[in-house]
Protein backbone atom coordinates (compact mmCIF):
# COMPACT_ATOMS: atom_id res chain seq x y z
CA UNK A 1 0.00 0.00 0.00
CA UNK A 2 0.92 3.78 -0.52
CA UNK A 3 -0.07 6.72 0.46
CA UNK A 4 -0.97 9.72 -1.23
CA UNK A 5 2.16 11.58 0.18
CA UNK A 6 4.14 8.62 -1.09
CA UNK A 7 2.13 8.35 -4.40
CA UNK A 8 2.77 12.15 -5.14
CA UNK A 9 6.41 12.14 -3.92
CA UNK A 10 7.58 9.48 -6.43
CA UNK A 11 5.46 11.11 -9.36
CA UNK A 12 7.50 14.54 -8.17
CA UNK A 13 10.62 12.54 -8.51
CA UNK A 14 10.04 11.32 -12.37
CA UNK A 15 8.53 14.80 -13.22
CA UNK A 16 10.17 18.33 -13.47
CA UNK A 17 8.74 20.97 -11.44
CA UNK A 18 9.42 24.94 -11.95
CA UNK A 19 9.09 27.68 -9.58
CA UNK A 20 5.65 30.20 -10.06
CA UNK A 21 8.19 32.99 -11.18
CA UNK A 22 9.73 30.64 -14.02
CA UNK A 23 6.11 30.11 -14.94
CA UNK A 24 5.30 34.29 -14.58
CA UNK A 25 8.53 33.98 -17.07
CA UNK A 26 7.14 31.65 -19.76
CA UNK A 27 3.64 33.10 -19.51
CA UNK A 28 5.23 37.05 -20.18
CA UNK A 29 7.90 35.94 -22.93
CA UNK A 30 6.13 32.98 -24.66
CA UNK A 31 3.05 33.43 -25.92
CA UNK A 32 2.92 29.58 -27.24
CA UNK A 33 3.33 28.53 -23.17
CA UNK A 34 0.00 26.46 -22.49
CA UNK A 35 -1.39 26.55 -18.81
CA UNK A 36 -3.72 24.11 -17.02
CA UNK A 37 -4.79 24.27 -13.95
CA UNK A 38 -5.93 20.77 -13.09
CA UNK A 39 -8.04 22.30 -10.27
CA UNK A 40 -11.82 21.61 -10.02
CA UNK A 41 -14.08 23.69 -11.46
CA UNK A 42 -14.99 25.61 -8.69
CA UNK A 43 -11.60 26.36 -7.51
CA UNK A 44 -10.72 27.69 -10.99
CA UNK A 45 -13.64 29.87 -10.55
CA UNK A 46 -12.86 31.19 -8.00
CA UNK A 47 -9.49 32.54 -9.02
CA UNK A 48 -7.39 31.78 -11.70
CA UNK A 49 -4.08 32.83 -13.95
CA UNK A 50 -4.84 34.75 -16.98
CA UNK A 51 -4.51 32.08 -19.42
CA UNK A 52 -4.90 29.30 -17.74
CA UNK A 53 -7.90 26.43 -19.30
CA UNK A 54 -9.18 24.38 -16.83
CA UNK A 55 -8.88 20.39 -17.19
CA UNK A 56 -9.20 18.85 -13.81
CA UNK A 57 -7.22 15.94 -13.09
CA UNK A 58 -9.49 13.78 -13.32
CA UNK A 59 -10.55 14.46 -17.01
CA UNK A 60 -7.03 15.97 -18.21
CA UNK A 61 -6.39 13.11 -20.42
CA UNK A 62 -9.40 12.63 -22.14
CA UNK A 63 -9.82 16.51 -22.99
CA UNK A 64 -6.13 17.80 -23.58
CA UNK A 65 -6.64 17.17 -27.42
CA UNK A 66 -9.63 19.68 -26.88
CA UNK A 67 -7.24 22.08 -26.23
CA UNK A 68 -7.81 25.87 -27.54
CA UNK A 69 -4.28 25.96 -29.18
CA UNK A 70 -4.96 22.98 -31.07
CA UNK A 71 -8.32 22.96 -31.40
CA UNK A 72 -9.00 25.13 -33.68
CA UNK A 73 -7.14 23.23 -36.41
CA UNK A 74 -9.75 20.39 -36.39
CA UNK A 75 -7.63 17.70 -36.68
CA UNK A 76 -7.80 14.23 -35.46
CA UNK A 77 -7.02 13.94 -31.82
CA UNK A 78 -3.61 12.14 -31.99
CA UNK A 79 -2.64 14.92 -34.20
CA UNK A 80 -3.66 17.83 -32.01
CA UNK A 81 -1.50 15.63 -28.62
CA UNK A 82 1.50 15.72 -31.05
CA UNK A 83 1.10 19.61 -31.75
CA UNK A 84 0.47 20.21 -28.30
CA UNK A 85 2.91 17.66 -27.38
CA UNK A 86 5.41 20.49 -29.42
CA UNK A 87 4.39 23.27 -26.95
CA UNK A 88 5.79 23.59 -23.41
CA UNK A 89 2.75 22.95 -21.26
CA UNK A 90 2.60 24.05 -17.34
CA UNK A 91 0.04 22.52 -14.87
CA UNK A 92 -1.27 23.85 -11.79
CA UNK A 93 -3.20 22.82 -8.97
CA UNK A 94 -3.94 24.28 -5.33
CA UNK A 95 -0.57 23.11 -3.52
CA UNK A 96 1.57 20.97 -6.87
CA UNK A 97 0.30 17.68 -5.43
CA UNK A 98 -2.31 16.93 -8.31
CA UNK A 99 -0.43 18.56 -10.83
CA UNK A 100 2.59 16.50 -10.46
CA UNK A 101 0.49 13.36 -10.86
CA UNK A 102 -0.76 15.16 -14.05
CA UNK A 103 2.09 15.76 -15.30
CA UNK A 104 3.27 11.92 -15.00
CA UNK A 105 0.28 10.99 -16.73
CA UNK A 106 1.35 13.38 -19.33
CA UNK A 107 4.44 12.33 -19.67
CA UNK A 108 3.34 8.70 -20.14
CA UNK A 109 1.26 9.74 -23.06
CA UNK A 110 4.38 11.33 -24.75
CA UNK A 111 4.53 14.71 -23.79
CA UNK A 112 8.46 15.84 -22.76
CA UNK A 113 8.10 19.61 -22.17
CA UNK A 114 5.57 19.32 -19.16
CA UNK A 115 5.95 21.05 -15.92
CA UNK A 116 4.43 20.88 -12.79
CA UNK A 117 4.25 24.24 -10.77
CA UNK A 118 6.06 23.52 -7.08
CA UNK A 119 3.70 24.97 -4.78
CA UNK A 120 0.51 25.85 -7.02
CA UNK A 121 -1.71 28.19 -6.94
CA UNK A 122 -0.85 28.62 -3.38
CA UNK A 123 2.79 29.56 -3.94
CA UNK A 124 1.46 31.86 -7.14
CA UNK A 125 -0.86 33.97 -4.46
CA UNK A 126 1.76 33.79 -1.47
CA UNK A 127 4.10 35.41 -4.47
CA UNK A 128 1.62 38.18 -5.09
CA UNK A 129 1.36 37.31 -8.61
CA UNK A 130 -1.76 38.53 -10.71
CA UNK A 131 -4.93 36.28 -10.80
CA UNK A 132 -8.46 36.28 -12.67
CA UNK A 133 -11.66 35.87 -10.70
Amino acid sequence: MKTAQQLVAEAKAAIQEVSVNALQQALTQDSETVLIDVREPAEFSQQHIVGAVNYPRGVLEMNIHNHPKVAASGCEPAVALSQLAQQNVYLICRSGARSALAAESLQRMGFSKVYSVAGGMQAWLDAGLATKQ
